[in-house]
């Protein structure tokens, strides 16, 4: 996958981290508060973070043992069980679900990270496939309660690289072009990327080639770009950019979210 398996899980333990810090002090009534997701209060982020931990653990297992693959039929009981949580509950156990995946990745051993191997969602994944799946949703997840709480919060720094280098994959599930078709020109800073956007079926992200005829460009942040594609790039949570021939509500629409 080109990254590195322990890098990946070091900013993974400081998402963790992040998340144990925001999640701990929070009052009931907080718990109960909607949070970024307009269908789910914080304690039901948390609680999905908590069975897609508990799910991982069960993945990371299957892929050391040697099955490497994990049966879809395990994962309805546990999302039940979670979802008849309390809040409190949910909150709770989380935060150890989550301290509990990402200690067993940290004390794999290098030969253990090598032998990793797991067929998920139709790909074959190794140590930092399996891992940089898990960081995406991580961040934008945990960003969701960030947010809820801070208007200025952004996803976490250490994490919008790696999460962007990988976020190729990623646009064949989210975006909706609905038979709109048009190419940008997409500049990023922190960290300075130049991206071609080619909105058709299907959406696709590439380097920029000069010379490549475009509708339009788009110049923002990194972060910024990675929300928009994780539907999460409203005007109330914008930070400055700049764009001529495509306006930013026009990309909104084929990035809604989920």
């Amino acid at each position: 996958m080109g990254s590195d398996p322990r890098t990946l899980i070091s900013v993974l333990r400081n998402s963790h981290d992040r998340l144990d810090a925001l999640a701990r002090p929070l009052s009931p009534e907080q718990l109960r508060a909607q949070s970024y997701d307009t269908d789910w209060t914080i304690a039901q982020v948390l609680s999905h973070l908590g069975s897609s931990a508990e799910i991982a653990t069960l993945g990371l297992a299957a892929a050391l043992g040697g099955r490497g693959q994990v049966g879809r039929d395990s994962f309805p009981p546990i999302w039940d069980a979670w979802n008849n949580r309390s809040p409190e509950a949910q909150a709770a156990d989380s935060l150890t679900w989550d301290e509990e995946y990402v200690r067993r990745l940290e004390q794999l051993t290098d030969e253990q990270l090598e032998s990793i191997s797991l067929e998920l969602f139709g790909r074959r994944l190794d140590a930092a496939g399996l891992v940089q799946m898990r960081l995406g949703e991580h961040a934008v997840h945990v960003w969701d309660v960030a947010v809820s709480m801070d208007p200025r919060a952004t996803v976490a720094s250490d994490a919008v690289p790696l999460v962007f280098r990988h976020i190729t994959g990623l646009l064949q599930f989210v975006a909706k072009p609905a038979g709109d078709s048009f190419r940008v020109r997409v500049r990023t800073t922190e960290p300075d990327g130049d991206y071609l956007l080619t909105v058709a079926d299907p959406v696709t992200l590439g380097e920029w080639v000069p010379g490549t005829g475009v509708d339009g460009e788009l110049q923002l942040p990194a972060e910024a770009l990675l929300r928009l594609f994780y539907g999460r790039l409203d005007p109330d949570h914008t930070p400055p950019y700049s764009a001529e021939g495509i306006g930013l509500d026009r990309l909104r629409q084929v990035f809604p979210g989920f």
